[in-house]
């Protein structure tokens, strides 16, 4: 395949001169700049000097969107076992389905509200059911609660961004207005004065939509609902096609923070998609600006490029000393769960979960990481602490992986591109052999032949072999000559390297006391 490059007109605006970039050819004019298709009349922002101190309520809605943007949705049994998983991790606020789109997903919602899941659902978790703005749809969704002994949210949505007034619903605002109102009041009457029923609205496409009509929107259910610091009303606001930096967003969540009425009847919450690949930056910015509330999916599930990522996000509060109430200490377990019930397997880089995150191949960075945690296990003892409790300041590892339930098997893996203190990380790790400073550098370059020879990764079993290749008697002339050393062996006893031979014939033995069965 021929690679040609387009003839580019001359930049507008020059470029400095170290910069060779020109423009691309692509139809970028037929896109709008998100400042002009959303101006937030916010100048006095106060959400960039704001800090994350604690966790947002997580509604996981794995269940309904995530549902959704599955190619095969989940079947009854796939769900009961998500949502047993939910319960388990910790979440108190889950979305169960959307009743009203299929007969399976009403019974699915029943299946639920009935209790009839792995363990049941506990007593303090609250069940939420997701409608539109449609007079035959609500009243689907009541009937799939009927009888529910558990707080319920009822979650009312409509699109209010002009493209979709104008291309979708064919309604100006006062039409959209009186269609919400309409479903809030029937909401409302079909509620009564039950406890346990509280609501939701969303203004689908929330970020798209003109402040001043969001915060009409908004405000209007908020009174026909008589949102109050006894029974909150939840103003979900979503990022549903994400279209903007994340700061835009933070800008439109404190605009609504500061103006919305009946602030402290409200749940501010947010909704944010991925389209950008900034779902995790818009939902932390969102929180910095008033939000109290983020819904997403576990690993980020959802359409087109998905829904903000909840496990990622807790799990950036823990790496910051701040608790997610979730208990994530069995990641995989996790993961594994929700691969086998959206049957999508998550990436082996993605963030904190994937298989590969915690692990080095790059020789400098192995180095430092072999270095931080022996440093580590020296603080813990100066500290007499246990090192799963000693503060966490290793090189390349922004958590420890056992806060994960991960063991450090995987933490340094050897190919081409690693060094010496990578492989003698994983030779003492995993075979117990603590290498003086000078046979790491003689053996890195037999297994750097050996890797540039074959390719791929050096796997542990192979370093040993390799290792008892070089090192035993009748090894090759230009092994290492140093004098006869001792060094310990993790797991007890030591290590002995020795000189045999003598002038050019010089080689190294390797003696293992009290472990003679490893190179017998």
């Amino acid at each position: 395949m021929t690679v040609r490059t387009p003839a580019r007109p001359a930049t507008p605006d020059p470029a400095p001169h170290w910069n060779p970039q020109r423009p691309a050819g692509m139809p970028s004019h037929r896109y709008r700049d998100a400042f002009a298709r959303v101006d937030v009349p916010l100048t006095d922002r106060r959400w960039p000097s704001a800090r994350l101190e604690r966790a947002p309520l997580w509604v996981p809605v794995d269940l309904r969107d995530g549902n959704q943007a599955l190619a095969e949705p989940m079947d009854p049994a796939r769900k009961r076992r998500f949502f047993a998983m939910l319960a388990e991790v910790g979440y108190k606020e889950i979305e169960i389905g959307y009743p009203s789109a299929s007969r399976t997903d009403f019974e699915g919602v029943r299946e639920i509200v009935t209790g009839r899941v792995p363990g049941g659902v506990p007593d303090d978790v609250t069940l939420v059911v997701f409608t539109p703005a449609r007079e035959d749809l609500v009243a689907r969704t009541f009937a799939s609660v009927a009888g529910a002994t558990h707080p319920v949210v009822v979650h009312l949505y409509t699109a209010t961004a002009p493209v979709w007034r104008d291309v979708v619903l064919r309604r100006g605002r006062e039409e959209l207005l009186a269609m919400v109102r309409a479903s809030a009041e029937q909401i409302a009457r079909l509620a009564g004065d039950d406890p346990r029923i509280r609501f939701e609205f969303s203004p689908e496409v929330f970020n798209q939509t003109e402040p001043d009509f969001a915060l009409e929107v908004c405000d209007l259910v908020t009174t026909v609902w008589d949102a109050s610091p006894d029974r909150p009303t939840i103003l979900n606001l979503p990022a549903t096609v994400e279209i903007a930096t994340p700061n835009v967003y933070a800008d439109q969540i404190e605009y609504m923070h500061r103006n919305v009425g009946r602030r402290d009847g409200v749940i501010l919450s947010v909704h944010p998609h991925n389209d950008r690949g900034t779902g995790v930056a818009c939902a932390e910015l969102a929180v910095l600006a008033g939000a109290q509330r983020v819904e997403g999916c576990l690993f980020g599930n959802g359409e087109r490029t998905g829904n903000v990522d909840l496990v990622t996000l807790a799990l950036n509060l823990h790496a910051q000393g701040v608790d997610p109430c979730v208990d994530l200490r069995d990641l995989d377990r996790v993961r594994a769960v929700v691969e086998e019930c959206n049957r999508i397997e998550v990436h082996p880089r993605h963030p904190y979960a994937g298989d590969l995150v915690h692990t080095a191949y790059s020789g400098t960075h192995q180095d430092a990481i072999r270095k931080g945690m022996a440093r580590h296990a020296e603080r813990a003892r100066e500290l007499g602490v246990d090192p799963a409790h000693a503060p966490w300041e290793v090189p390349y590892l922004p958590v420890d992986p056992a806060d994960v339930g991960r063991g450090y098997d995987a933490v340094v893996r050897v190919n081409s591109q690693s060094g010496k203190g990578g492989i003698a990380y994983v030779m003492e790790t995993e075979h117990g052999f603590v290498l003086p400073r000078r046979l790491q550098l003689h053996f890195a370059r037999v297994v750097q032949e050996h890797a540039d020879a074959h390719g791929g990764e050096v796997d542990p079993a192979t370093l040993l072999a390799l290792f008892e290749a070089a090192y035993r008697s009748g090894a090759p002339d230009d092994a290492p000559v140093l004098e006869r050393s001792e060094h310990p062996r993790a797991g007890g006893g030591t290590v002995t390297y020795e000189r045999r031979g003598s002038g050019a014939a010089e080689r190294w033995c390797v003696r293992v006391e009290e472990a003679a069965a490893v190179l017998a």
